[in-house]
């Protein structure tokens, strides 16, 4: 039987004296991927913030392997990959030295995959160009790349799929169920209809709106 590795109990938010979901329960062993559903404002962003330890603004329970994440933070951000609505690469760098900055916060990180992981998102050739000069979507993929060096086990990913071609998306995907067939969790949002076969579980908030 697989390990548990994430579980929500009861969780409540509520924003601009609307709720957004409340008595919201799931959990997710190792191997799984969860699709987030549910339309525009129901709440997707705001609930990846939350289970990333983003947000503080929720009631309820979030456990990491059976513990509060709150009494085991630090080994739980370890195990943690977040990728948002916003890039977080830092424009005076360039996407090499970006992943270099990333890889230094997260031990085990074999550097010599970067140029592997960037050329994977389409930046070969941009590897040593300030990220000021970027476009939006190519410093998204910059973040993306991570996916490619991360140890981590657990991906909650905000609309991965964003300025990336359909050659790109197919990759992501099978990257997605490379990471699940080792016992890694994802946990994403996307408008995209995924190709993972059978493995998604699909949670929609808009089943959890208050009323």
């Amino acid at each position: 039987m697989a390990a548990e590795l994430l579980k929500v109990e009861n969780l409540f938010c509520e924003r601009d004296e609307r709720i957004l979901f409340e008595g919201l329960c799931f959990s997710l062993e190792q191997g799984e991927v969860i699709q987030i559903e549910g339309q525009n404002g129901s709440g997707k962003t705001t609930l990846l913030r939350i289970l990333s330890g983003l947000s503080s603004n929720f009631e309820g329970e979030i456990f990491w392997q059976g513990e509060s994440i709150d009494d085991v933070r630090d080994e739980f951000l370890g195990e943690l990959l977040y990728f948002g609505h916003h890039p977080g690469v830092k424009a005076i760098l360039s996407p090499e030295e970006n992943l270099r900055w990333y890889a230094a916060m997260h031990p085990g990180i074999e550097l010599d995959k970067i140029p592997y992981a960037l050329g994977k998102v389409g930046l070969a050739g941009f590897e040593d160009v300030p990220c000021h000069t970027l476009s939006a979507g190519q410093n998204r993929r910059v973040s993306l790349a991570r996916l490619y060096l991360s140890k981590a086990r657990l991906w909650i990913l905000d609309e991965p799929f964003t300025a990336i071609d359909k050659k790109g998306v197919a990759e992501k995907e099978q990257l997605i169920l490379e990471h699940a067939a080792q016992g890694g969790t994802v946990i994403l949002t996307t408008h995209h209809e995924l190709g993972v076969g059978d493995r998604i579980r699909h949670l929609n908030l808009d089943e959890l709106a208050g009323t």
